[in-house]
């Protein structure tokens, strides 16, 4: 069968009757590439020009959008049950396969819509069920104690990014959190209590991400990083500062601390354009992580 041509894909796309966006998969946020005419009548004044990330966030929710974000940055197909502009869809995404091909990735996005209750909870249904079928390499990404992202799977998607970054000549920022004084929290309250420690001041963290597409992950016993595509360092302290007052919001108690009665956290910044950097996107997180921590917030 002889290769079709990019105008009349796009015109089959165009005509197809459920909702459809495709997406670039290879750049950070995952700017839309295209929307049919399906998409344009329910989303009406909705602009497409902006990312996919932050549609959705704005359309669906934070919480929904970050899921979603989730599944496209493991690369894992997934169906989610949404109340998009007042009615019910099923959203799918569906990704390539050819992820060693070298050419540029799409995935697509559709929207098909829920009839009745029935169908919206069969819907709710087959998510659940796809969520339970996760492969063993998705299992691998996560931290097994505070189900973020582990440091494995982290940097590998920094030194993506980093590789975007470096070739658009844009800014990375990333921001290391540790827990102050942790291990006399881990000996006065023990291991258990300090998982559970961890992952409320984890979920405390990705709470105040930005933009759907930010991520948070565990590094080491007592540390956590947060990858965004903020450029101003005045902004980025501010995020940073935000969340370090959260974490002691959550009245934590902590009596052994030297800074305060509850757990607090301190942080660290670097806000790096790559085509300017002699280090890799590994070195840049070696150096955090090695590092002193430099900027203190949030402490009574």
């Amino acid at each position: 069968m002889d290769r079709l041509s990019k105008h009349h894909l796009l015109q089959v796309l165009t005509d197809i009757g459920e909702p459809l966006l495709i997406v670039s998969l290879d750049k950070p946020d995952w700017p839309i590439v295209f929307s049919n005419d399906a998409f344009a009548s329910i989303a009406k004044d909705e602009a497409t020009s902006e990312c996919f990330a932050d549609l959705m966030d704005r359309l669906l929710g934070r919480e929904m959008a970050m899921e979603i974000s989730d599944a496209l940055r493991a690369r894992r197909e997934s169906s989610f049950a949404v109340d998009f502009v007042g009615r019910e869809y099923m959203l799918t995404l569906k990704l390539p396969t050819d992820e060693d091909s070298g050419d540029t990735r799409y995935g697509a996005v559709s929207f098909r819509r829920g009839g009745s209750q029935a169908s919206v909870a069969g819907a709710a249904t087959q998510h659940s069920l796809l969520k339970s079928k996760r492969t063993s390499q998705d299992l691998k990404r996560d931290d097994l104690i505070t189900g973020l992202l582990n440091e494995l799977a982290f940097r590998e998607l920094l030194s993506h990014d980093w590789a975007v970054a470096e070739r658009e000549q844009t800014t990375l920022s990333v921001v290391l959190f540790q827990l102050q004084d942790f291990p006399a929290y881990v000996h006065t309250f023990g291991r258990h209590a300090s998982d559970a420690c961890l992952r409320k001041v984890g979920q405390a963290i990705r709470r105040c991400l930005r933009r759907a597409s930010d991520v948070v992950a565990r590094v080491d016993d007592d540390k956590f990083v947060v990858l965004s595509h903020a450029s101003e360092a005045s902004g980025v302290t501010s995020f940073a500062e935000r969340i370090a007052d959260n974490v002691r919001e959550l009245g934590l108690h902590h009596p052994k601390s030297s800074s305060a009665r509850f757990v607090t956290v301190a942080f660290d910044i670097e806000v790096s354009t790559p085509a300017n950097e002699n280090r890799s996107a590994d070195e840049l997180l070696d150096d955090l992580i090695a590092g002193h921590v430099v900027e203190h917030c949030g402490v009574a």
